[in-house]
C-alpha cells in the first residue's frame, strides 16, 4: 500500500482524510511495515465503506487487514439506525459466526507428548472433518430450535455441560435470531453439517502453552507454563454461506429502492429499519447461534476423543469469541453514548474490564481473544485492555496472516517443502487432504508476533500466553 495517501497519526495510527463521497476517516490500526504489505484493497474498501449512509466516527482496518468481499478482512464499522444507517451483508461475511473457543486441558504438555502421535490419530479418525463421519441429522424443527438457541440449545441436547455457557459470549446465544428468515435451501444444506469441521479455513489445533507474559491474568484464567490448551476455529458452514448469498440480491434491491448508490455490488445493503434489513438481522443472528452450536458440539465431541487417553482430564471451557458479526451495542462518539450497530469481519468484540456485557468470568480482567498463526506458526492469549472501550469500537483483531510473499507461494503450490518446515518444527498434521494443508500454511517460520506487537501498540489486546502448535487437525 502507498504510504503517500495517508496520514500518520502515531506509529500505529494512519489516516485516509475524508475525499470525494466519503463521510468519515478511514483508519488503519498497524505499524509502516505491515502498512506496506497489506493489498491495495484494503486502502480502497475502507474508502468505499464510509460513503455509506449512516456511518460514524470512522471506518478501521486492523493490523491483520487483508482485502475482502466488500469490505476487507479485519474491518470495522458501525451505523447509527437513527442516522439512516445500514446493515452491510459483506461487512459480515459469509462463514457468519465464525470464531474461536479455547479450552483448557488440565495437562501438562510432558504427560501428552507420549501419547501425542495416538491423539493425532485418534482426533483426525473421529472428529468429522471430511472424514465421512457424522454427528447427528437434524429435523426441520430441529434446525430452527438450534438456530434460535445455540449453544444453550446444544447443552440441553447433551453436548457438553452447563457450565460451559458462563464463558460463552452471550451465554451461547444470541437474542432477536429469526429462523424463519433462513431459506429452506440454507436449512438443507446444514442438516448433515452440525459438529463438523469444514475445509478449507476450519481446524482443531492441540497446543502448549509456551510463554507466559502477564501473570496475573493467566492465573485469573488458569493456566501455567506448559499447560495443553485446544482451540477450535469454525462457524455456520453452508447455512451462513448461502444466508449471505439469499440476502445478497434482496439487499442490493432494498439499497436501489432506497437511492443509496453502492460504490462496490459487495457493498449490498439496506437501511437497518427497513423490512429487508431486519429480515436480514433476524437471519445472521441465526447463524451466528448456528456456529456457537457447531463449537458446543465440537467441544462435546473433543472431550471424548481425548477422555480415551487420558480420562481424569477435563477439557475446560476457557473462552469463546465469534468474528463475523453486526451487533447493536452502545457506543461512546463525541462524547455521548449511541446506540451503534457494529460490523466485524474478521475481527472480534475486545470488552475492556469491568465491561457489563462481558461473562461473570472474565469482567475483571476484560474479553479473552486470540491472535494467531496455523500449522507452523504460534499464537497469541491476549485479553483486552481497559483503553481498548475507545479503539475501533471494542474490537480485536484475529490474527489472520499477511500476504505470504510470492516465492513462498511458488513453493507452497509444489508443497514438498512445506511439510518439510512441519515436521521440522515438531507440528502432526492431519487433514482429508495434503493440498488442503498447503492452501493454508503461512509463510514458513512466520511469527505472528509482528500482529501482536501492534495490536499491543494500538492498545487493542494485551498479550497473556503463547501458544505453540502440538497437533493440527485440518477440516
Amino acid at each position: 500500500m502507498d504510504l503517500r495517501r495517508l496520514t500518520q497519526q502515531s506509529a500505529v495510527e494512519w489516516q485516509i482524510e475524508p475525499h470525494g463521497a466519503m463521510r468519515v476517516p478511514g483508519v488503519l490500526l498497524a505499524t509502516e511495515d505491515l502498512i506496506r504489505i497489506m493489498d491495495d484493497r484494503v486502502y480502497h474498501q475502507v474508502v468505499q465503506v464510509a460513503t455509506l449512509p449512516g456511518v460514524v466516527e470512522a471506518v478501521y482496518a486492523l493490523p491483520d487487514a487483508r482485502g475482502g468481499h466488500g469490505f476487507p478482512r479485519g474491518g470495522v464499522a458501525a451505523f447509527d439506525a437513527e442516522q439512516g444507517g445500514v446493515v452491510v451483508s459483506g461487512g459480515v461475511g459469509v462463514d457468519i459466526g465464525w470464531g474461536a473457543r479455547v479450552l483448557h486441558a488440565g495437562l501438562n504438555v510432558a504427560h501428552l507428548l507420549s501419547y501425542r502421535e495416538a491423539l493425532a490419530d485418534a482426533l483426525h479418525t473421529r472428529m468429522p472433518n471430511g472424514n465421512g463421519a457424522r454427528v447427528l441429522r437434524l429435523t426441520g424443527r430441529g434446525m430452527d430450535a438450534m438456530l434460535r438457541g445455540g449453544a444453550r440449545w446444544a447443552v440441553e441436547m447433551g453436548y457438553g455441560v452447563p457450565a460451559d455457557l458462563e464463558r460463552l459470549e452471550d451465554q451461547g446465544c444470541m437474542a432477536g435470531a429469526e429462523p424463519s428468515q433462513v431459506s429452506e435451501l440454507a436449512k438443507t444444506r446444514q442438516l448433515e453439517q452440525m459438529g463438523t469441521l469444514r475445509a478449507p479455513c476450519q481446524y482443531l489445533e492441540v497446543q502448549r502453552v509456551a510463554q507466559v507474559y502477564d501473570h496475573q491474568a493467566a492465573r485469573t484464567l488458569g493456566i501455567q507454563l506448559d499447560d495443553v490448551t485446544v482451540t477450535l476455529h469454525c462457524g455456520s458452514h453452508s447455512l451462513g454461506q448461502q444466508i449471505g448469498a439469499d440476502y445478497h440480491q434482496r439487499l442490493a434491491a432494498a439499497a436501489e429502492r432506497s437511492g443509496i448508490l453502492l460504490p462496490d455490488q459487495d457493498l449490498a445493503c439496506a437501511p437497518l429499519a427497513s423490512e429487508p434489513g431486519q429480515r436480514y438481522l433476524g437471519a445472521m443472528r441465526a447463524g451466528i447461534n448456528c456456529a456457537h452450536a457447531n463449537r458446543q458440539i465440537l467441544t462435546h465431541l473433543t472431550r471424548r476423543i481425548f477422555a480415551r487417553l487420558f480420562p481424569n482430564v477435563r477439557l475446560d471451557v476457557l473462552y469463546d469469541v465469534s468474528y463475523n458479526t453486526c451487533r447493536l451495542e452502545t457506543h461512546e462518539v463525541d462524547g455521548q453514548p449511541r446506540a451503534l450497530y457494529v460490523h466485524r469481519k474478521g475481527a472480534s468484540r475486545g470488552l475492556g474490564p469491568g465491561h457489563p456485557d462481558l461473562p461473570a468470568a472474565w469482567r475483571d480482567l476484560g474479553q479473552p481473544g486470540l491472535i494467531g498463526g496455523r500449522i507452523d506458526a504460534a499464537s497469541y492469549l491476549t485479553v483486552a485492555p481497559a483503553s481498548n472501550r475507545d479503539r475501533a469500537f471494542a474490537s480485536a483483531c484475529h490474527g489472520v496472516a499477511p500476504p505470504p510473499n510470492l516465492p513462498w507461494m511458488e513453493r507452497a503450490r509444489r508443497g514438498l517443502e512445506n511439510f518439510d518446515v512441519l515436521r521440522r518444527l515438531g507440528t502432526l498434521v492431519r487433514g482429508p487432504a495434503s493440498s488442503g494443508v498447503v492452501e493454508t500454511a503461512p509463510d514458513a517460520g512466520s511469527d505472528f508476533g509482528v500482529i501482536m506487537d501492534a495490536a499491543e501498540q494500538a492498545g487493542l489486546a494485551r498479550r497473556v500466553a503463547r501458544l505453540e502448535p502440538l497437533i493440527h487437525i485440518k477440516g
